[in-house]
């Protein structure tokens, strides 16, 4: 699909429009300038056309602040990888200096410019609109972002020049495997996602929270196509005060929501911490596909009996994700890297896995014989059949007489050995216990 680059300098409205098109709230939006640093992209339907959309960080002077080089340098890489190009600029500041270097960039990338001027809504701002054809360009269209005014005008003009055939993704016999990297802020993330695309996609800083957007690089490995999705640090709740710490974690939740496999991310230097463990927490919940890397791994001791204890710890505390494989990696120097992508395909086919009703019922009637169900309330518990509803995660419905008196110790039992039976060692399973009524249990 095309790529549609959004481009401006900061807090101009770059991201209200991108969540406009996107028709949901994707980007993170804030009235302090700066708040997109990194790319982010999500695809779009406009009429009859399909495109992926891609908002950037402010584009402005790199002595502006910490991290105005960086994010410049984001801007000048969406410009290669775009096809159109989106300028937006402010009306209500007027012509800025930073506009006209950026378009004079634009001029020279021979690829087709749009120029929108936001934050029109009324006459005065349209008056002001009209300065920046001081700029040198032949069309302006003057838009109101948050109130969608010009917009549709704006698009038609856009869409005119994409494509209008493009495959309808559902139709992908091969789809995508999406993968979030989380953890808490400043394990690394986005080293490792920068070493695993090979090329520095996302911006890395040493200041924790730098990543506050959700952001999505597609990458193919190992003949199969990868979405990863760079997370912003989650925080404890007491140090999310701020609005836009929590709209962060909410998009790092987001992250793990749209994701088939998580990377969980520990910093070796620290060990795991009781975030860690909230993280953790978090991926049990939403029953995902799990990885716990353990990053800075070169930084650690290297007497044995240490890393053996240190590893025995990493899957003590995180005992409630028995199926997490551990790797360890140094990001930054890119070792073990290349073990990431076929431990994540490994939990990602066992994720999404799928056996007969036949089998599922011959493993439930051994396991049955084996380790006969407990007495409950003077009466013994009956399992009647079994069958898979469903994947991503594995969850099979189990028929029995008294699903709420089940222990969950049995259950604990029964899912494991349905793991172990159909090599789900890798991926969460889930048993959905219910009850076949008494007519047919008198009957049976």
């Amino acid at each position: 699909m095309a790529v549609v680059a959004i481009v401006g300098r900061p807090n101009v409205g770059k991201s209200t429009l991108f969540n406009r098109l996107c028709r949901k709230r994707h980007a993170l939006v804030d009235d302090h300038p700066g708040v997109t640093r990194d790319r982010l992209s999500a695809p779009v339907e406009y009429g009859d056309r399909r495109f992926i959309l891609m908002d950037t960080g402010g584009f402005t002077d790199p002595e502006a602040g910490a991290f105005a080089e960086q994010t410049r340098r984001q801007v000048l890489l969406a410009l290669e990888e775009a096809d159109v190009i989106l300028f937006v600029a402010d009306a209500r500041t007027g012509v800025h200096p930073d506009d006209r270097e950026l378009v004079a960039l634009l001029r020279k990338s021979q690829k087709p410019v749009f120029y929108a001027v936001n934050k029109v809504d009324g006459w005065e701002q349209e008056v002001h609109a009209a300065e920046f054809y001081a700029l040198g360009v032949e069309r302006i269209y003057p838009i109101s972002a948050a109130h969608g005014l010009g917009v549709h005008e704006l698009m038609e003009a856009v869409t005119e020049v994409l494509p209008a055939r493009w495959t309808d993704d559902a139709e992908n016999a091969d789809p995508e495997i999406r993968v979030a990297v989380v953890g808490r802020p400043n394990t690394g993330k986005s080293t490792l996602v920068n070493a695993l695309l090979g090329e520095e996609r996302v911006i890395v800083s040493a200041e924790p929270g730098t990543t506050r957007d959700a952001v999505d690089t597609p990458v193919e490995a190992l003949g199969r196509k990868f979405l990863l999705i760079d997370t912003a640090g989650i925080r404890r709740k007491g140090r999310t005060r701020q609005k836009l710490e929590k709209l962060s974690v909410v998009k790092a939740l987001e992250g793990i929501d749209r994701s088939h496999v998580v990377i969980l991310l520990v910093d070796a230097l620290e060990g795991v911490t009781d975030q860690d463990l909230h993280v953790g927490g978090y991926v049990q919940e939403r029953g995902r596909g799990c990885l716990i890397a353990v990053n800075k791994w070169d930084g650690v001791p290297k007497d044995p009996k240490f890393l053996r204890r240190f590893l025995e710890e990493v899957r003590d505390r995180f005992r409630f994700l028995p199926y997490a494989p551990i790797l360890t990696v140094s990001a930054l120097h890119k070792k073990r890297i290349s073990r990431v992508f076929p431990l994540v395909l490994e939990i990602f086919d066992q994720f999404n896995k799928r056996v007969t009703t036949g089998m599922v019922n011959r493993v439930l009637s051994s396991v049955i014989a084996k380790h006969e169900p407990p007495l409950v309330s003077g009466r013994r518990l009956k399992f009647y059949y079994a069958t898979q509803a469903s994947t991503r995660p594995p969850t099979f419905v189990v028929f029995c007489n008294e699903p709420e008196k089940i222990h969950f110790s049995y259950e604990r039992f029964l899912t494991n050995q349905f793991r172990e039976a159909f090599a789900m060692e890798k991926t969460p399973v889930r048993l959905v216990f219910r009850e076949r009524s008494r007519r047919s249990d008198e009957n049976g």
